[in-house]
């Protein structure tokens, strides 16, 4: 691809990114991309085939770069204890996505999703949202001693997420909460999340524990009265 052409086609993937965040698929028009991009109207189709084969390169790159978010996340963590690489997953995942920075785009392209989902959804799902609580329901396994397809383990995987996903911007947030996107706030932001996801795990745990208990207890004590009543039918 030439050196134009190049300039040209980034400038149609920068321009589509914004529209389709802003205002989801369909009511964005291959003219309008054009005219943000400062293109002849043909280069939609000369460059990626359509609006649709845009909007799939569009996703392309959310992809990219929210599975870069979860390569560094999990990178953070190599060699830690289980507590630790939660710690660091949580850490690193609140840096990148809690700021207002040029990648804003895609959480509001992702709330489009969401709401009107498209078929780059499947996409999304398979190659960002299950690695991710995979990677999560692997830590809280380690942390529990339960098997990561646990049921329990996938609803503490989904609340750590849940968490970390609640500090992204948006109007509610910053009206609701006053949250502040500095280094510092951030990095306490992100251990409160830990702090209180670790203890929340461990509860989990201990409540589980007590659960097993009184089912053991439960059974032993079914079993006592079926002696009994069969100590008392041999003596009628």
């Amino acid at each position: 691809m030439a050196g134009r052409d190049r300039e040209t086609h980034a400038r149609l993937l920068g321009a589509a990114a914004e529209l389709f965040a802003a205002r989801g698929f369909k009511d964005v028009t291959v003219r309008e991309i054009c005219a943000a991009a400062h293109a002849n109207v043909a280069a939609v189709n000369y460059h990626f085939g359509g609006k649709l084969g845009l909007y799939s390169q569009v996703v392309s790159k959310a992809i990219d770069t929210m599975r870069a978010t979860t390569d560094a996340a999990r990178a953070a963590g190599v060699g830690a204890s289980p507590e630790q690489k939660l710690r660091a997953y949580i850490r690193v995942f609140v840096r990148r996505v809690a700021t207002d920075g040029p990648d804003s785009w895609i959480h509001r392209l992702m709330a489009r999703e969401i709401a009107d989902p498209s078929s780059a959804l499947d996409r999304i799902a398979d190659h960002v949202i299950t690695p991710r609580i995979d990677y999560l329901c692997g830590i809280v396994a380690e942390m529990t001693a339960h098997s990561a397809h646990d049921d329990v383990v996938r609803r503490c995987a989904l609340s750590v997420q849940s968490q970390c996903h609640a500090a992204m911007p948006h109007p509610l947030a910053t009206r609701a909460v006053r949250m502040s996107s500095d280094s510092a706030s951030l990095d306490r932001l992100a251990e409160h999340i830990a702090e209180f996801s670790i203890a929340g795990i461990q509860q989990v745990q201990k409540v589980q524990q007590v659960q097993q208990v009184q089912q053991v207890q439960q059974v032993q004590q079914v079993r006592r009265v079926q002696r009994v009543q069969k100590v008392h039918r041999r003596g009628a």
